[in-house]
């Protein structure tokens, strides 16, 4: 019988050298079929589309044309600010440091 099994063992060790698969006749647990699996990454990063460079970025890029770009979303954003600070109803200012606590 033993002999029978040795044969079958020298097949299988053929066999996983003809196929480019792993010799494993204990069965022990290797982690080949998830190294098999095809790699999720690209297929993830393809799903999401790509961001549209902001006004920002565009600044940025064309610095050294010296050219005149208008942020509408950025000036209406500081103008809002600048109300809310007139009518009182802004942010409180920030804590500078320890000294600020030793002052009041």
């Amino acid at each position: 019988m033993s002999n029978l099994r040795a044969r079958m063992l020298d097949l299988l060790k053929v066999q996983c050298k003809l196929f480019s698969t792993t010799y494993n006749p204990d069965g022990i647990r290797a982690g080949n079929k998830i190294l098999r699996q095809r790699l999720r990454g690209p297929a993830l990063a393809a799903y999401y589309p790509r961001k549209a460079p902001g006004i920002n970025e565009l600044q940025k890029e064309f610095a050294n044309l010296e050219l005149l770009v208008e942020d509408l979303a950025a000036d209406d954003r500081l103008e809002h600010i600048t109300a809310l600070k007139a009518r009182g109803k802004s942010a409180p200012k920030k804590k500078k440091g320890p000294t600020a606590d030793k002052k009041r």
